[in-house]
């Protein structure tokens, strides 16, 4: 990567790179709960509700990178924090109750090979998505990249471990392995639901914002511009 880039150059790396990653998991959504209905894994199908999720979180991201007024202390980033904070839940109780019932009733997936492959084309993308997104997030110091960058490396390490369980399952025989799989994806929706909702929270460093509020500082009533 050049190393001569302006912000605004890396800036547009950012967006284009959180485009990739919505394209693909688009993508995910359609292939993952397609191969999970059809062997009836619900730790593929919970991967599937899960990319849905992220592709929100990405399109938020994509929002502020173009905003070249963004401030973290903007009351419509923090909304939108909360909101996908709360999808997150949502998904990770639907996939507790869901799991349990799965472990319950003794529900017992089909192999799916479509679905270990894809899976491990799948960690290695996300991989590779995440450190792109790092070393532009670096570039131009976004605290915004940097936070979705880790969330992508998250969801590579989250394809793994439903990758394991697959294989675990269809080399073993070890049926529960896929609920067990599902529940971390439940665990990791429920962790980053909280991490969002306390990124949502005002910075210490913030501003009361009483000068207007989208989080942009106004000159003083003596008409003193702002310090930068």
């Amino acid at each position: 990567m050049r190393t001569d880039r302006t912000p605004d150059e890396l800036r547009q790396r950012g967006v284009r790179l959180e485009w990739a990653t919505n394209g693909w998991n688009l993508m995910e959504v359609f292939v993952t709960i397609t191969l999970g209905i059809q062997a009836r894994s619900l730790a593929l199908i919970a991967f599937g509700l899960d990319s849905i999720v992220e592709i929100f979180a990405s399109t938020v991201v994509i929002r502020n990178l173009r905003d070249d007024r963004h401030d973290p202390g903007d009351r419509r980033v923090h909304r939108s924090l909360r909101l996908i904070a709360a999808a997150f839940w949502v998904l990770a109780a639907f996939l507790v109750v869901t799991s349990t019932r799965s472990l319950i009733l003794g529900n017992r997936p089909e192999s799916s090979p479509f679905g270990i492959a894809y899976l491990a084309v799948t960690a290695c993308a996300m991989f590779g998505l995440a450190r792109l997104k790092h070393v532009t997030a670096d570039g131009f110091d976004s605290e915004t990249l940097h936070a979705e960058a880790s969330m992508t490396f998250l969801d590579g390490c989250l394809s793994t471990g439903i990758l394991v369980a697959l294989v675990v399952n269809a080399w073993l025989g070890w049926w529960w392995a896929d609920a067990g799989a599902a529940i971390v994806v439940a665990a990791f929706a429920l962790t980053e639901g909280i991490q969002h909702w306390r990124e949502s929270a005002p910075h210490p460093d913030e501003p009361d914002e009483p000068n207007g509020s989208d989080g942009v500082e106004r000159p003083g009533i003596e008409g003193k511009p702002s310090p930068s």
